[in-house]
């Protein structure tokens, strides 16, 4: 499928397309007791409300959850740092998307100011373990990092303050997220390299076109995972727009600067 821009006819088409075959996969696993976690990070105005609602707008919602974990409590500070996110993981049948993840301290958290570097640290040399047992205890786990370019990125945020509709996504946080750039692609490109693995791969999704990410982190998902009755024809996605991540490479990835 080209990145070219695509009509609101042919989108919406070939979004219930893939959202059919999406509840042909959950069918399947619901059959099979599996567990599937899907974790989207991305810098503010990514898209990835937008990308989850697509998600599981058709889907069972007793058997999907969204997880968009808040501010840390108090008693959440003075636990082990995963702990809060371990309840969430899914069970069996479940398909589990979090909006942000853990990953929020080797983002925002290590950006602002939140968290220690000793805490950073602990953090980046612990996750890779988390994971691989998350993993070998039967979790098929996606990760999706969507990435969008500077001015992409400030009409979104101008749209938001704009639209009155949109006044709850507005944060504080935001304000700064264009003074911070240069400071979140470092963190962005450190997050990557350090926590990419060959149980736990990060894709890289190029997002300033929220049709085409839409369609695509769908097409991907699809794609990695088997289930009964694919439509082969449906579910590849465009490269260009999804990708998986290139440690050694560090140019493939086409990351915004």
């Amino acid at each position: 499928m080209s990145t070219s821009a695509i009509s609101k006819k042919a989108y919406k088409k070939r979004l219930r397309s893939l959202q059919i075959e999406l509840v042909k996969l959950q069918r399947h696993f619901i059959a099979g007791n599996d567990r599937i976690l899907i974790i989207l990070e991305g810098r503010d105005a990514a898209g990835k409300d937008g990308v989850i609602k697509r998600i599981v707008q058709h889907l069972s919602p007793r058997d999907t959850r969204v997880v968009a974990l808040g501010k840390p409590s108090d008693r959440d500070q003075s636990t082990w740092y995963f702990q809060r996110y371990v309840p969430h993981l899914p069970a069996a049948s479940e398909m589990v998307v979090f909006n942000r993840s853990w990953y929020n301290r080797a983002g925002v958290e290590r950006v602002m100011g939140f968290c220690s570097l000793h805490e950073y640290e602990e953090f980046m040399s612990s996750v890779v373990e988390f994971e691989n047992m998350i993993v070998r205890s039967g979790v098929k786990m996606m990760k999706y990092y969507l990435d969008i370019s500077y001015a992409e990125q400030e009409k979104r945020l101008q749209a938001r303050r704009d639209n009155p509709l949109k006044q709850w996504k507005i944060s504080p946080i935001d304000a700064q997220a264009l003074d911070f750039w240069e400071d979140y692609s470092m963190a962005r490109d450190e997050m990557l390299a350090r926590t990419h693995t060959a149980a736990a791969p990060w894709a890289v999704v190029h997002a300033d076109d929220k049709r085409q990410v839409r369609l695509n982190v769908i097409s991907d998902i699809l794609t990695r995972l088997r289930y009964d009755g694919k439509d082969t024809a449906l579910v590849e996605p465009d490269t260009h727009v999804v990708l998986a991540y290139d440690r050694e490479n560090p140019g493939n990835n086409h990351l915004a600067p």
